[in-house]
């Protein structure tokens, strides 16, 4: 695979990292994008090192609007292709939607919304030209789930499921497969970084999975053209339970049992 590169966001940490090893492992080239050009640079020197393969790196904060396009003019001035799109940088709000800032919230919705269907608009042509290409766009179990109060993340994941679908059933005639990869609770820095580590680690232990579990069934899911994905035996038995939930009841159950709530 060393002619084809995948373009990975958020891959300074987590599940981002975890794709970029295992394509790495495979002979992917790479290029890695994030906010933390030193981590990038040196997550680039490891699998540089270690499997042989060119890996670019490109800093870049996803909320700002201008970004996707400078990721993709700068792969296209380093003669890179891109051949798959991980859309996994994410984020989660933590304060109640009329206090939080417009700022803020815009933000979020760039960085989750429209970059991630900026960036597969943008490379989607290429890839249909070479008549080959993977995408795999990070939704979340919350998908399924009732919405929780105060919370845009749970919309913007259903967005990004649905979205993924519809992708998939026109590009899969040019041979591209798009995948929604929709895990659950993942050990990672997410909640240390939203805050939320308090409240998460009260979650009994087989609720939550290995970034390199994930990342595994996301890729062969991909890989066989399967448009959703939901890693992990209780994660595919609490989305099979939620879907017949009337909205009546997730409401009530999202504003009861939110987990992503900050204390």
């Amino acid at each position: 695979m060393s002619n084809r590169t995948a373009l990975i966001t958020g891959a300074s940490a987590g599940i981002g990292a975890t794709f970029a090893r295992h394509l790495a492992a495979e002979g992917y080239s790479l290029l890695l994008v994030a906010r933390r050009a030193d981590r990038l640079d040196a997550l680039a020197a490891e699998l540089s090192d270690e499997y042989g393969i060119r890996c670019d790196t490109f800093a870049a904060d996803l909320t700002d609007p201008a970004a996707p396009a400078a990721i993709v003019d700068h792969a296209a001035a380093q003669g890179i292709t891109i051949d798959v799109l991980i859309n996994n940088a994410g984020l989660s709000g933590k304060t109640k939607f009329a206090e939080t800032s417009w700022e803020t919230l815009a933000g979020e919705i760039q960085l989750m919304v429209t970059a991630v269907t900026e960036l597969a608009h943008r490379v989607v042509p290429g890839m249909k030209e070479r008549g080959w290409g993977r995408i795999v766009n990070l939704s979340s179990l919350a998908a399924f789930s009732p919405p929780g109060a105060s919370l845009l993340y749970t919309g913007i994941k259903s967005y990004v499921l649905n979205v993924s679908q519809s992708l998939d059933m026109e590009l899969k005639p040019h041979g591209i497969h798009v995948t929604a990869l929709c895990p659950g609770f993942t050990h990672s820095e997410f909640h240390d970084v939203m805050g939320t580590r308090g409240s998460a680690s009260r979650l009994p232990g087989i609720l939550w999975q290995d970034p390199q579990d994930v990342v595994r069934e996301g890729w062969d899911a991909v890989s066989k053209g399967r448009p959703v994905c939901v890693p992990g035996t209780v994660n595919k038995i609490v989305s099979n339970s939620m879907r017949p939930v009337p909205f009546r009841l997730q409401y009530f159950l999202g504003k009861t049992f939110n987990p992503f709530r900050n204390g």
